[in-house]
């Protein structure tokens, strides 16, 4: 069976509960908390050289394969050290063989001849194929990533109207920012359903802000989501892709409920004493504008 990013076990069924199921229990070892002790000189020359093919290939190579590879990537790099250092074209050689098996589970072919001409270093097949036997040996022969693609479908399920119009451009921006979110290290720790359940709240949030709110009180109860870490991951993609975090999603989760998620206090006179750092600091927290902060969070 051809391997689908979105639909990665082959005998999963969204019709059934069982199948919805077994995805998010398949999604255990896609998130990595100990992202800290990650070798990170290593992943970002590893991901420089990934994201230089995939602009270089941009209009011949299904962007899924790039995104395929650093996941491959991560998860190599999870059980491995890399000497960056002393062998720093071991990580030439890590991202090309990712790259290489990334194209094979996907059956798209693209050649790697001309982008190693370019940088000035070549391995011939053998050497790739040895990085490739390693790289499957350490992640156990299980290609079949479970990434946040594999729970956009479902996510969108909650969002209404469930209109082609709307869900097509929605699901298009949620797909970009978790091809950027790939950067931010700091979301390395969250599970991919967490990723894509966030990154349709922030595309909704941004071009269909009317239809929000009740968005995020769908998902927000949904069984399989931990609402901490919905919030959590809010905050952090927030910050990656506006530079900032809206307090919308702070606001209650539900009309019907005595309790905020927040306690927000205003108050012009602290917003004058605010310097560049403390503002900084404030939106990462969840602050809406200069007058705002939170003071505590309230169990959701």
């Amino acid at each position: 069976m051809d391997f689908d990013l979105e639909n990665p076990l082959t005998s999963f069924d969204a019709r059934r509960p069982d199948s919805v199921s077994s995805l998010f229990d398949a999604e255990s070892e896609q998130c990595f908390p100990d992202h800290g002790g990650f070798n990170g000189p290593a992943r970002q020359a590893a991901l420089s050289l990934i994201f230089q093919v995939r602009a270089q290939f941009a209009l011949n190579i299904d962007p899924f394969v790039p995104y395929l590879a650093v996941n491959y990537l991560d998860r190599f790099l999870s059980k491995q050290t890399v000497p960056v250092r002393e062998k720093p074209w071991m990580v030439r050689l890590l991202s090309i063989s990712c790259l290489t098996l990334a194209s094979k589970m996907m059956k798209i072919d693209f050649s790697i001849a001309d982008f190693q001409r370019q940088e000035g270093f070549i391995f011939d097949a053998q050497t790739i194929r040895r990085m490739e036997l390693l790289i499957l040996g350490a992640l156990e022969w299980r290609m079949r990533s479970v990434t946040p693609f594999c729970f956009l479908s479902f996510f969108l399920t909650f969002f209404s109207p469930n209109d082609p119009p709307l869900i097509t451009p929605l699901k298009a921006r949620a797909s970009e920012i978790l091809f950027k979110a790939q950067t931010e290290v700091k979301l390395m720790e969250y599970k991919p359903s967490i990723l894509a359940a966030t990154a349709l709240l922030s595309a909704s949030h941004e071009l269909f802000p009317i239809q929000f709110p009740s968005f995020r009180n769908a998902i927000s109860r949904c069984v399989y989501v931990n609402k901490e870490k919905l919030f959590m991951c809010w905050n952090v993609i927030q910050n990656m892709v506006m530079d900032g975090c809206d307090s919308a999603f702070v606001m209650d989760l539900s009309r019907d409920t005595p309790l905020t998620v927040l306690d927000v206090h205003c108050s012009s006179s602290e917003s004058e004493k605010t310097d560049g750092r403390d503002l900084k600091k404030r939106r990462t927290d969840g602050f809406c504008d200069d007058t705002c902060h939170l003071s505590r969070a309230q169990r959701w």
